[in-house]
């Protein structure tokens, strides 16, 4: 009995530090923004409780089309980032000559600084100096400068296709690593019996790595949700609101109008968003893993 208490308390002496962090630094930050979107806290002495007001005023004004350009945003670019991802991985994993250099090519994007990766491809959508205009002009493909970020359709996909510049070489290597895991003699079982690389593909590699490709992607759209930094250097949410996501909006309401009430209620709204799209997410992955150990 003395043993097993021993146990049990040099167990919870060791989860102690982690508790503690997620006690101050997670759940104290997230208590204190969910009670302060119900005041009308500002930059003003005195904070008044003002109940559900802040969340009427997020659905009554066009938070809705904000939501809804999220999600599109979110989509494309994780869509984007696990195909390209997957296809890399596929070709990294080949016996193919100088396969190594082209891992070490891969990293940059993931390595250099992302701001820094983010102003080069601002310069690049540069409609005077940018390498993409000049490139248009010089096959003829148009008359002028093109300035990618001047216009709505032109900015919401050049800030995608940032994000998935600096997201694909994590997915590549995540998905290299799941795909090395996978036992060659069913490779070589399938190849002795004339399967092709397709047929092998689909009926090996893609059922083997299906568990990683959920998880790849279930934390990838955890981050491209969140993504500030990409659309922030590069459009700060425009031009009209073209960009603005409601991460983009969160700021602009709690820093940029110093409505922190307001900007806490829309950051209560992406918890829980991304609360309940983690726990149905989690459900299919269970019955997933359910399935393939069935």
């Amino acid at each position: 009995m003395n043993s097993s208490r021993s146990a049990t308390l040099f167990a919870v002496l060791l989860l102690l530090p982690a508790l503690i962090y997620v006690l101050f630094i997670v759940a104290y930050p997230l208590v204190d923004t969910v009670i302060l979107s119900f005041t009308d806290a500002a930059l003003k002495p005195k904070t008044n409780w003002v109940g559900w007001k802040n969340y009427q005023k997020i659905f009554n004004g066009n938070f809705d089309q904000v939501i809804l350009r999220t999600f599109i945003w979110t989509f494309i670019s994780v869509a984007l980032k696990m195909v390209i991802g997957v296809c890399g991985a596929v070709l990294l994993n080949a016996a193919l000559p100088g396969r190594m250099l082209f891992r070490i090519l891969l990293m940059p994007p993931w390595i250099v600084p992302m701001a820094v990766g983010i102003f080069m491809w601002g310069w690049m959508y540069n409609g005077q100096f940018g390498m993409i205009s000049g490139l248009l002009q010089n096959f003829g493909i148009t008359d002028g400068p093109v300035a990618f970020l001047a216009y709505g359709t032109s900015a919401f996909f050049a800030t995608i296709v940032t994000d998935v510049w600096i997201g694909v070489p994590l997915v590549t290597l995540y998905m290299l690593a799941a795909m090395q895991s996978i036992p060659r003699d069913l490779y070589e079982a399938a190849w002795t019996d004339g399967a092709s690389r397709f047929y092998r593909f689909r009926r090996i590699t893609l059922p083997m790595i299906v568990p990683a490709l959920l998880t790849m992607s279930m934390l990838s759209l955890i981050a491209t949700f969140n993504s500030f930094d990409i659309i922030w250097i590069l459009t700060r949410g425009g031009p009209s609101g073209s960009t603005t996501t409601m991460i983009i909006d969160t700021y602009k309401t709690a820093i940029g109008s110093y409505k922190y009430g307001e900007g806490a209620a829309r950051a209560v709204m992406i918890c829980i968003f991304l609360s309940v799209f983690c726990f149905f997410y989690y459900r299919v992955i269970s019955r997933i893993n359910m399935t393939d150990t069935k």
